[in-house]
């Protein structure tokens, strides 16, 4: 699949799961180093925030306003993924004043899972899930344009009707 980046064509390689099917489990680590699966969150509807960097405009913007959302919306996971380090995680964390479950893909396996890898970037794409609480993808959001905001309205919408 190719998306842009400021208006320049590259490449994400995998497949992605697509809506209707089970959302692939995956294990990262969060800041206090813990492993996260996703299928620790059986039973609840998760909204899963995928930025390239945490550390760029709009992956800021798109991480600090899924976590303001996310303090109003009862029965549903929130989790941001980037394949930034755990340290450039904590110190945004730690700048932003935000304080939310953020988990790091420096290895790759959630973006292999999940077929978000972008090689000319070195990143991850910039996409959105929800998935409902019986595991299976109910909304999927991949933003053609990297540099570009995704539609907030319509994933929380996806994530509170899942409730």
């Amino acid at each position: 699949m190719k998306v842009t980046k400021k208006g320049e064509e590259v490449e994400i390689i995998g497949v992605q799961p697509e809506v209707g099917t089970k959302a692939p489990n995956f294990s990262l680590k969060n800041l206090t180093d813990e492993v996260v699966n996703l299928s620790d969150f059986s039973g609840t509807p998760v909204l899963i925030s995928v930025v390239p960097d945490i550390d760029t405009r709009v992956c800021s913007l798109q991480t600090k306003r899924f976590n303001e959302e996310a303090a109003k919306i009862e029965g549903v996971k929130f989790i941001t993924i980037s394949n930034n380090t755990k340290e450039e995680q904590a110190n945004w964390c730690a700048a932003e004043g935000v304080d939310m479950e953020i988990l790091h893909d420096t290895d790759g396996t959630f973006g292999e899972a999940y077929g978000l890898f972008i090689p000319a970037m070195g990143r991850l794409a910039r996409v959105i899930f929800v998935i409902d609480k019986e595991g299976k993808i109910i909304y999927e959001a991949i933003s053609t344009e990297i540099s570009e905001e995704p539609d907030y309205n319509a994933a929380l919408e996806k994530a509170k009707n899942a409730r």
